[in-house]
């Protein structure tokens, strides 16, 4: 699953530029186990299956011996909210570790004792964390200098400063009778930022008004 996602569009030309190197390691490979397991009933009885200790230390620890990571990461739905914010400052880092938690997660040892931060899409459950790990590996990327071939466009995008962002068009400027704004047209670049500001403003205060409060 992740293999295809990284190897594809923006992140598959960022790596090919040698602006990011993105590398998925599989905790199979990492087992003490002859079965290749990776998880084991938790204790309590639970229902379920846990994530166990000893591959996730493995793996973490070759990965460490290899070079200093900034922030080590888990995917879990009780973890901190991933943001724009976040996707920014995230983006400062040199390298960074990305666990996906899977089954029922992972034993809660290796939360308290290997994981620096705890990262969640949402308040929802998904089957595993690949696809929060991708979808966050996709917005921190993206920020990157010289990942998007205009790099002033991602400050534009919505949420850089709690906004929503304002509607964009293109050529026709009359399709089917459906008009864009005329003021985009007028090359008053005063203008259009001002109807800019404004449209990020009205969109915002109806759409996600708890950013404005934010």
């Amino acid at each position: 699953m992740l293999d295809g996602f990284v190897n594809t569009s923006i992140l598959a030309r960022a790596q090919k530029k040698g602006l990011v190197e993105i590398h998925v390691h599989n905790l199979r490979d990492y087992t003490t186990d002859r079965h290749r397991r990776v998880d084991d009933y938790p204790f309590g009885g639970f229902a379920g299956m846990v994530m166990a200790c000893q591959p996730i230390d493995a793996c973490i620890s070759a990965l460490k011996a290899e070079r200093h990571y900034d922030e080590v990461i888990f995917t879990t739905p009780d973890g901190e909210r991933f943001d724009q914010p976040m996707a920014n400052s995230l983006s400062l880092a040199e390298n960074l570790i990305i666990l996906c938690g899977h089954y029922k997660g992972v034993d809660y040892r290796i939360r308290e004792h290997l994981i620096t931060k705890e990262v969640s899409l949402g308040d929802f459950v998904l089957t595993g964390g690949e696809l929060a790990a991708a979808a966050m590996t996709d917005a921190i990327v993206r920020l990157v200098p010289g990942v998007l071939g205009d790099e002033q466009s991602a400050f534009n995008d919505s949420f850089q400063d709690n906004l929503l962002a304002a509607p964009v068009y293109t050529r026709p400027a009359d399709y089917k009778g459906w008009r864009g704004p005329d003021v985009l047209l007028s090359g008053h670049e005063a203008k259009i930022k001002e109807w800019e500001i404004s449209q990020s403003l009205e969109r915002t205060q109806r759409l996600r008004p708890d950013l404005l409060n934010e």
